[in-house]
């Protein structure tokens, strides 16, 4: 007896028809449109809690809201009020509006100001900087002011583990980390805790997190309120070389991406995909006991597919696409610069050139003055 396939669902997001399967997000339709047009990933919206390898996750930061201008094709009303697209499953005809609504891009801006309200100014000493989601949100959607004159609130800094320190503070209580340990592990020892500006990230009577694949809730955080208190304060991100590998595990797929500093192995994490999301989780063992180059067979350089500070000065401009925004800013504030030149690293030609240049510089004041 011949499998009949499931009838597809056609909707139209920011003006593109998309065909998914019946169940299919709407976000998850907006990724379909990007892995099939990589100049679409702007489309995407952004997701701070919800995390596809988690189920039921998502709907709780509402960074991803999108408006809704036709229900279905049975019923063409559109829906009264922004809904969040990671956990809205799609209808026959629907038609969805993200970045070509105003209305979402402002309420989205809202969101940026609304998560930032208890976030401190860690940046420039947080291990999560330059790889964290918020980062990312702020500087696409997010203002340059704000508006709260309120005392944020504070946390203690806990120790949640011997891997793993807590940084309530920098919290926005996405509960990934949550439904991390409710997949791998049978009994979790870490929730939320109280309500309301009081809510925490929080052990019951400060038991430690001890399981063999806890540390995946630190690379499951979309900020620096988990981090691993082994990489703590070595590195900053974009100075490191990620490196994929693997290893014959038994616990896990021992797969893995390791992060150099020269010869040295800093840190050791999950592959992610294209959307920051670890499909495959790893155990402690291979994450903090293998430190060693000898402990993995190599498979070459990490691929970087989203716009990311951490692909700096180590892929070609042609790999890499620039984010619009970037190229925005670039196109009113910067002189348009050539990609396909040749580098030049010979350091006579270079000190050569910068003796022209400095000679070329000053001969343009000395004939601004004259003027």
């Amino acid at each position: 007896m011949e499998e009949t396939k499931p009838q597809l669902i056609k909707i139209t997001f920011d003006g593109i028809e998309v065909e998914v399967a019946p169940g299919t997000t709407i976000m998850e339709a907006a990724r379909k449109i990007a892995e099939a047009d990589e100049s679409q990933a702007a489309l995407v919206p952004p997701a701070m809690c919800y995390y596809k390898p988690l189920p039921t996750s998502g709907g709780k930061c509402r960074a991803c809201l999108v408006k809704v201008a036709q229900g279905s094709a049975k019923d063409p009303r559109p829906m009264p009020k922004l809904i969040p697209s990671c956990i809205t499953q799609v209808q026959e005809g629907m038609v969805v509006e993200n970045i070509t609504n105003q209305g979402v891009l402002d309420t989205r801006k809202s969101i940026v100001e609304f998560l930032l309200i208890n976030h401190p100014l860690d940046c420039p000493i947080c291990d999560q900087a330059g790889e964290c989601h918020l980062q990312d949100f702020a500087f696409e959607h997010g203002s340059a002011k704000t508006r709260y004159e309120e005392d944020r609130r504070t946390f203690d800094k806990i120790d949640i583990g011997p891997h793993i320190q807590l940084h309530m503070t920098r919290c926005i209580l996405c509960y990934r980390c949550v439904y991390t340990a409710d997949q791998i592990t049978d009994k979790r020892v870490h929730g939320v805790m109280n309500r309301g500006d009081a809510s925490e990230i929080s052990t019951y009577i400060e038991k430690a997190i001890d399981n063999d694949f806890s540390g995946n809730v630190i690379d499951v955080c979309p900020v620096g309120a988990l981090t691993d208190k082994t990489y703590r304060f070595k590195n900053r991100v974009w100075f490191t070389k990620p490196e994929d590998a693997h290893r014959d595990c038994d616990k896990c797929c021992g797969k893995t991406t390791l992060w150099y500093r020269g010869d040295e192995v800093i840190r050791v994490t999950a592959r992610k995909n294209t959307w920051g999301e670890v499909n495959d989780f790893i155990c402690n063992t291979c994450r903090f006991e293998k430190k060693k180059t000898t402990d993995w067979v190599l498979e070459g350089p990490t691929k970087v597919k989203r716009s990311s500070v951490i692909s700096a000065n180590k892929y070609r401009a042609d790999l890499i696409k620039k984010p619009d925004f970037a190229l925005k800013l670039a196109a009113t504030q910067f002189k348009p610069i050539d990609d396909t030149r040749d580098y030049v690293t010979d350091q006579e030609t270079i000190r050569h050139q910068s003796i022209e240049d400095n000679d070329k510089a000053n001969h343009r004041s000395l004939a601004a003055k004259n003027n």
